[in-house]
């Protein structure tokens, strides 16, 4: 007796997701004031749970069961704190101090910074990347071609969400403004290495939810990265 293939679901749901994501990282980098940015992010990510559950997504396939909480909070505290250590080293050091010389984050105020690291990184940019590109579109691609095809597929497009919020970035830097130089092409250099940046961190976040089992887990380190990052940037330049 033959067995049944398996049949593969239809691709129009992955499409549709990043058709909507494309929709939000226009949005939030060219078109909606900075106030609007967390609640648009939440909105988004509660849209992308919705149709990867629509698309026949469990929980577990997206990192987020109950069962899983412990191991994530287990390793995603120990990147947190690893990457903390590690920030703190860098911006000791002459040689890699001045990365952290950002002029996005000169001038901040303390509640300023404070709302960046607590609220608009981990809510505004954080949740709808992990729920996006670790969870749903992660789960969908795996659903149709394989776990490794979906760690692939949602790597590249994690570095291409990069595009638009790295263009003119080396103007905040001085160090990355000596590396790419003064030319036409350096704004163009400069996004071409976050888009790679970005999307080999992708693979290192998926390798960190499959092996945790919980989204939980690359959140923290995302949180890390990023906010933790800025406090020292500004604690660097001088705080408040």
């Amino acid at each position: 007796m033959s067995v049944p293939a398996t049949r593969v679901p239809p691709w129009w749901p992955v499409v549709a997701v990043v058709g909507l994501l494309t929709v939000s990282n226009v949005m939030t980098n060219r078109v909606l004031p900075s106030p609007a940015y967390v609640p648009w992010g939440v909105a988004m990510t509660v849209l992308l749970l919705v149709a990867a559950r629509a698309d026949g997504c469990h929980w577990v396939d997206l990192g987020l069961s109950r069962e899983r909480l412990a191991p994530g909070a287990a390793w995603g505290l120990s990147v947190f704190a690893l990457v903390a250590v590690v920030y703190v080293i860098a911006v000791s050091l002459p040689m890699t101090e001045g990365l952290f010389e950002d002029g996005r984050v000169e001038g901040t105020g303390t509640a300023g910074a404070l709302y960046q690291a607590i609220v608009r990184i981990p809510f505004g940019t954080v949740l709808i990347e992990e729920v996006a590109f670790r969870g749903v579109l992660l789960a969908m691609v795996a659903r149709r071609l394989g776990v490794a095809w979906g760690v692939a597929v949602s790597s590249v497009l994690f570095g291409l969400w990069h595009v638009l919020p790295s263009w003119g970035i080396e103007e905040t830097n001085p160090v990355l403004s000596d590396t790419v130089g003064d030319t036409v092409i350096g704004p163009a250099m400069a996004v071409a290495g976050a888009v790679i940046g970005t999307g080999v961190a992708g693979v290192v976040f998926c390798w960190l939810r499959l092996r945790s089992g919980s989204l939980l887990a690359p959140m923290l380190l995302h949180v890390a990265t990023n906010s933790v990052g800025f406090l020292v940037a500004w604690i660097h330049l001088g705080g408040g």
